[in-house]
């Protein structure tokens, strides 16, 4: 009696184990190309967040330009477009990548996208990464317009150390997209989203060189506006075009950036939601 009660229980585990086997297994790349192709396609459909996105850097860019220009910048070794250009690659981090992010983030828990997404073969990471990658790519091909955009029409010379360029803002992307996980994390609904970006936003316009130099700064404040995350992206991609920043500069922005996302993806793993907030 034991024999026969036994023996269809091992063949169905086994014939159980054999069929989930035969069962092609997704690699991560594949699951996170899969879910930034959808949500490709929903920031497609969002015609008024597509819009800032794409168009808001550049009007930014070109309405700071009178600004810029009456600026006394002749004991700072910085011209207009060496001012301007690091300031549109940062305006495209702020509002293509970080504002559009943690509406992406906040809008897709509220729905409960990602509750359902973790029921599946994504992990947890990989359900943030591959919601970012639409956003990232965006900011990227962005931010090489603006370049080649801001060289011609302020007649701005090629960059001295193109790798600084590159690395500060490799890194300031992967900072941006962890600051907008966290801040994403804090907020409790869309309209709330629009609301949350507002700090970051403006301190990093007001503080961290994107319109006004740290060099003309005050002393005091501008030793303050360093510590700003975005502070050493500008000062790293401006660097790359100038190229006169040392060696001990650069390790101490790269490190302010390095500490800033430290500090964003410790806020996610211990704050963030994946269900809708109440």
């Amino acid at each position: 009696m034991s024999t026969t009660d036994t023996a269809p229980a091992t063949l169905g585990t086994e014939g159980a184990g054999a069929a989930a086997s035969a069962r092609p297994v997704k690699s991560a790349g594949t699951r996170m190309a899969a879910l930034a192709r959808a949500e490709l396609t929903l920031l497609g459909r969002n015609k008024a967040t597509l819009l800032t996105a794409l168009v808001l850097p550049a009007m930014l860019t070109l309405s700071m330009s009178s600004a810029v220009d009456g600026m006394e910048l002749e004991d700072t070794g910085l011209t207009m477009g060496t001012v301007l250009l690091p300031g549109a690659l940062g305006f495209s981090l702020l509002f293509t990548v970080y504002s559009t992010l943690v509406g992406v983030f906040v809008v897709r828990r509220e729905e409960l996208v990602l509750k359902r997404l973790r029921t599946g073969e994504l992990r947890d990471r990989e359900i943030l990464a591959g919601a970012s990658i639409p956003s990232v790519v965006l900011g990227l091909v962005q931010c090489v317009a603006l370049a080649v955009g801001c060289t011609v029409v302020m007649d701005v010379p090629a960059p001295q150390a193109v790798w600084l360029a590159l690395a500060g803002l490799v890194l300031g992307l992967a900072m941006i997209c962890a600051l907008a996980a966290a801040t994403a994390a804090t907020t409790k609904s869309a309209e709330g989203a629009q609301i949350a970006v507002l700090p970051m936003l403006l301190l990093s316009m007001a503080g961290s060189g994107m319109v006004v130099p740290l060099d003309v700064m005050p002393d005091k404040l501008a030793s303050a506006c360093e510590l700003l995350p975005l502070t050493p992206v500008i000062g790293l991609i401006r660097s790359g075009w100038t190229g006169g920043a040392s060696g001990a500069e650069t390790l101490g922005q790269a490190a302010v950036v390095v500490a800033w996302t430290i500090v964003a993806v410790f806020a996610v793993r211990k704050w963030f939601r994946w269900e809708p907030r109440r």
